[in-house]
């Protein structure tokens, strides 16, 4: 799976900082945001989201082409629902080969299951062209597919969106394939907007402590995720 982050808003952190100042300031926001400078912006977007007052982030939208992901991944993402998607379509896309779908490292590190796996993708993949050569349309051929299949998808969130996201889908307990994306998703906004994302990551690294209780993995370690979140 490749993550990459296509665009984002220009100015992200300006633009934030004068919606926050906007709240407080008389003047025209057209006027405040001539006047912030990068480093002023950054304070004031620390301060205000310390305060807990996302909306003024919510200005600022980041772009990810996410390649190569399972079926199974994008159905677990579109389920944040603000946000926007464009889906690569099964009912135009053909899948030819094995290497058209994504194997869960479970699998791969059990000779016998990736035996049983591997079996049946062949037998699915096989079985999904002979009903291509028999005539019938892709739309309903790619019934047969399973969650393994790739797939490739663009999605739009806001800043504020994607703090959400990152606090869910960056967690020990998210599906490995979904912290994968989030997590690099996470890397690459950061380095484009470091105050926007400042202490973003799983709900530990905001409130220092894991807030899933009893279903906290057992080999998870808050101290050690805090560290590996911050330093991204």
């Amino acid at each position: 799976m490749k993550v990459k982050l296509l665009r984002y808003t220009a100015d992200a952190e300006r633009l934030c900082g004068t919606a926050a100042l906007t709240t407080i300031k008389s003047g025209h926001p057209s006027e405040i945001f001539e006047g912030i400078d990068p480093d002023n912006a950054k304070r004031i977007i620390r301060k205000v989201t310390g305060y807990g007052h996302g909306s003024v982030i919510e200005h600022a939208s980041f772009t990810f082409s996410i390649e190569d992901a399972s079926r199974a991944m994008t159905h677990q993402l579109v389920r944040h629902r603000i946000a926007s998607y464009t889906q690569q379509s099964q009912r135009y896309v053909a899948y030819d080969t094995l290497a058209d779908y994504v194997t869960p490292p479970s699998i791969t590190a059990d000779p016998e299951a990736k035996k049983v796996f591997s079996s049946t993708l062949k037998n699915i993949s096989e079985t999904y062209q002979a009903l291509l050569k028999m005539g019938v349309p892709k739309e309903d051929a790619r019934f047969i597919l399973p969650n393994a299949a790739k797939t490739n998808i663009i999605v739009t969130m806001n800043a504020r969106e994607l703090r959400h996201f990152f606090k869910v889908r960056c967690c020990a307990r998210a599906q490995w394939e979904m912290r994968q994306a989030a997590t690099e998703m996470l890397k690459q906004a950061k380095k484009a907007t470091p105050a926007l994302f400042e202490n973003a990551g799983p709900s530990c690294v905001e409130l220092g402590f894991c807030s899933e209780g009893k279903m906290k993995p057992a080999e998870c370690s808050v101290t050690e995720t805090r560290k590996t979140f911050q330093n991204l």
